[in-house]
């Protein structure tokens, strides 16, 4: 099974894919982590939002070989990836019945308030999901960049309120 975890800045996605690694004994793949280690430190101040896509498109080849060799060993996945945008969020589903690979779609709708305290928390104290600052202009960019899922997304998928 593969587990897409979507949801807009701060709504838990990391310590939710924890909390679920844990239940399913699954590996967990989050962008964040792959940023922070293999791209973070060569960002320019005139590096933008191109940069950063062109890093995770090439993360993603890596990790849809891995999803294959784990879902043919029987071990579920999980991915934090943002998962952002629909085609985003198609691009694994795809993946996933071109192989004939179990998915399902996690969806935390989290007020942006109750989001926006979570990340000031998680920039101050610095705790197990942090990976890196989140400004509040990145916050807002992120508003209008996220994509609520459609209705035919969240056909048997897990909704999460709080």
């Amino acid at each position: 099974m593969i587990h897409l975890i979507v949801g807009n800045t701060g709504s838990g996605k990391t310590t939710y894919a924890k909390g679920l690694k844990e239940e399913t004994q699954a590996i967990i793949f989050s962008i964040d982590k792959w940023n922070k280690t293999l791209f973070l430190d060569d960002k320019t101040e005139d590096d933008g939002l191109e940069w950063f896509l062109e890093r995770i498109e090439r993360a993603e080849n890596i990790i849809l070989n891995l999803l294959s060799q784990l879902e043919h060993a029987g071990t579920d996945s999980i991915l934090d990836l943002g998962l952002s945008k629909f085609e985003h969020r198609e691009k694994f589903r795809n993946f996933a019945e071109e192989n004939g690979f179990d998915i399902k779609l996690h969806y935390l709708d989290i007020p942006k308030e109750v989001r926006w305290e979570r990340i000031c928390r998680r920039n101050k104290e610095k705790g197990d999901s942090f990976e890196f600052e989140v400004s509040e202009a990145n916050f807002n960019f992120m508003e209008s960049w996220f994509e609520i899922p459609q209705s035919h997304e969240l056909e048997c998928s897990v909704v999460i309120t709080k």
